[in-house]
């Protein structure tokens, strides 16, 4: 989606959406997945230098635009210059307010380019509201988040032999390493292999509460990814970090199922990453 000048036809909150939602991907992946290649990238040695996400799902470090006015809003400047003088995790957190910062400056600047009218600007924000912040990712609260919510959806329901909505992790023994998979079907616990399999600790819903059952699905709606921020879709393949405890898609992190059944204590890459001396 272009930003400069030029004649524009008409957009949707919808394609500026998605170009609002690709660029988030590329900056979390910058932010979480590929911190070692981000973190070397932003040498305090260097010029002024700006972290963009690409519509694409990519990001880059790169310098800023050298036009005046810029093409696009521009990010934060100097990413670089704080980077040894405080502490990673801050660091990063930092730079993820930043970035969210940024992509909202984006996306309202092509409202305002393409003419929205209130009910598209309506629409827009309530889209991007619905997906958690980069912030919210990097720093896990939107899994703590997740978890509250649930526990406190726990509560209310009470365990009893009923029909479970896919929600199944699977625990291949004897190494302890949980890998979810989230399957649309309809099981039985009293059916469930008890040495291979481990339902979630989310109590099953009435039988006869449609209400509940929706509430449940929502609550499985709000584990996300710690590389992509998404949600889980049905018959995604998942994994957990031992470490962390963070869920990741198969896909985000490069496991496969099979890989992930010879893995004796799974690491993410954030987790992976050694801690760096500091200056």
């Amino acid at each position: 989606m272009d930003g400069g000048g030029g004649t524009y036809s008409s957009r949707t909150a919808e394609e500026v959406f998605r170009d609002f939602r690709g660029r988030r991907a590329g900056m979390i992946k910058a932010l979480t997945t590929d911190v070692e290649k981000f973190y070397q990238q932003c040498d305090p040695e260097k010029e002024n230098l700006c972290l963009y996400g690409l519509p694409n799902e990519t990001w880059e470090v790169t310098l800023p635009a050298e036009e005046v006015p810029p093409e696009l809003p521009e990010p934060a400047l100097g990413i670089n210059f704080a980077r040894d003088g405080m502490e990673e995790k801050d660091w990063l957190a930092l730079v993820a307010v930043h970035s969210d910062a940024w992509l909202l400056a984006v996306a309202f600047y092509f409202g305002a380019r393409f003419g929205f009218d209130k009910e598209s600007r309506r629409r827009l924000f309530n889209m991007i509201n619905n997906l958690p912040t980069i912030y919210e990712v990097v720093t896990g609260t939107a899994k703590r988040q997740s978890k509250e919510k649930t526990s406190n959806s726990s509560n209310k329901n009470k365990s009893g032999s009923k029909t479970v909505n896919s929600f199944i992790m699977f625990c291949f023994q004897p190494i302890h390493l949980y890998v979810m998979v989230f399957f649309p079907v309809h099981l039985q616990q009293s059916r469930l292999p008890e040495a291979q399999t481990k339902v979630s600790s989310l109590p099953p819903p009435k039988e006869d509460s449609g209400a509940e059952d929706e509430e449940v699905e929502e609550d499985h709606e709000n584990t996300l990814c710690g590389a992509c921020g998404d949600n889980y879709a049905n018959d995604e393949f998942w994994i957990c970090c031992d470490v962390c405890e963070r869920w990741f898609h198969g896909k985000c992190v490069k496991i496969t199922p099979a890989r992930a059944e010879h893995i004796k204590q799974y690491k993410c890459p954030s987790c992976s990453t050694n801690k760096r001396a500091r200056v």
